[in-house]
């Protein structure tokens, strides 16, 4: 594995960000920038053997700075929404900042993709440290979170959460990539498959209810590999609150997702220790350039964002996001590429 290090530009107050290109014999290569401790490229090959990038995202640390969609970004500490923007932790509510409707997203104003991350080469992967302090963004407890990323020799991208606290937090991270198989224009034709028999179902702001809804007989239901855009379009309340997919499945087991790009061949397989998944058709991604120019915009992505189910402090029976003082938090999840 070869990994070079190197200046990716700066920050408006003239923070410089650092970038850390991973490339393995085949060719393949993930390129991760300390900003948002975001994964900024992901090149594969195809079934022709011409390498693809799969991964939207900027060529500039400005850029990234400006842009929006999270693209790429470790998301924290609580992703996805939080109903009510607070939550009650042993005995004391918290108030966090309301920045979607009457709830709380993506770790608020200035959540973790916002911060520059110390990055690091150790052992062969790209690691991304830093100490979120006791109170940012209404959050108990000082967080101290490390990401490490790995490509193997067999184009898998593994990416490790680890994270210690010094007070009871809560704390539910993503990776917020948004894939395109066939490099560029619309991503509704690529073939997915979600190992899921349930999904949250949402209300009209997005947040989970606590009910979840069996996808058999409904265009949620991707047991078996149909085109990501097939059902988008069917009368459901579901699709049209969310204008589209926007929902958390129920994982069954290790294996999430796969999902095939229709005109490259390149085969993407989801595998995770987390019980949810996030399955976005990127409905709201705004329209704005990025690698080299290329314009991208609502539903030229697809994003398989594992997690704990959203909202889980107010639904009964959802696995917690609490972490305690003296636990240690551990999660892994794979993005491994093929072609077919």
């Amino acid at each position: 594995m070869n990994i070079v290090t190197f200046p990716f530009g700066r920050l408006s107050d003239g923070t410089e960000v650092t970038a850390a290109r991973m490339e393995n014999a085949r060719g393949a290569s993930v390129t991760v920038i300390g900003y948002g401790a975001a994964i900024q490229s992901i090149r594969v090959p195809d079934r022709d053997g011409n390498l693809v990038e799969v991964a939207l995202g900027f060529d500039t640390a400005s850029e990234y700075e400006t842009g929006r969609g999270h693209l790429g970004a470790v998301i924290g500490r609580v992703a996805n929404r939080l109903g009510g923007a607070r939550f009650s932790l042993n005995g004391e509510t918290f108030r966090l900042v309301k920045n979607n409707g009457e709830n709380h997203i993506h770790g608020g104003t200035r959540g973790f993709d916002k911060f520059n991350w110390a990055l690091s080469v150790e052992n062969g992967a790209v690691v991304c440290e830093r100490l979120s302090p006791d109170g940012e963004e209404g959050y108990p407890g000082n967080l101290r979170t490390r990401i490490t990323y790995a490509l193997s020799e067999d184009n898998a991208l593994r990416i490790v959460y680890d994270a210690d606290t010094d007070a009871d937090t809560v704390v539910n991270f993503t990776n917020h990539s948004y894939f395109n198989l066939n490099g560029g224009g619309d991503a509704l034709r690529h073939r997915v498959q979600i190992f899921a028999e349930r999904f949250c179902e949402n209300d009209e702001a997005g947040l989970p209810t606590g009910l979840l809804l069996n996808v058999a007989g409904t265009p949620f239901d991707f047991r078996a590999p149909k085109a990501a855009g097939a059902d988008i379009g069917a009368e459901h309340e579901q699709l049209r609150r969310g204008n589209g997919y926007d929902h958390n499945y129920c994982l069954m087991g290790r294996r999430a997702a796969i999902c095939v790009g229709d005109r490259s061949g390149i085969v993407m397989t989801v595998e995770t220790d987390l019980p949810g998944m996030q399955f976005y058709s990127a409905n709201g991604l705004r329209v704005q350039a990025g690698h080299g120019g290329a314009m991208m915009g609502p539903r030229q992505a697809l994003c398989f964002e594992t997690q704990l189910w959203p909202n889980g402090l107010r639904c009964y029976g959802f696995p917690s996001p609490v972490l305690r003082k003296e636990q240690h938090l551990h999660s892994e999840t794979v993005y491994a590429f093929s072609v077919e």
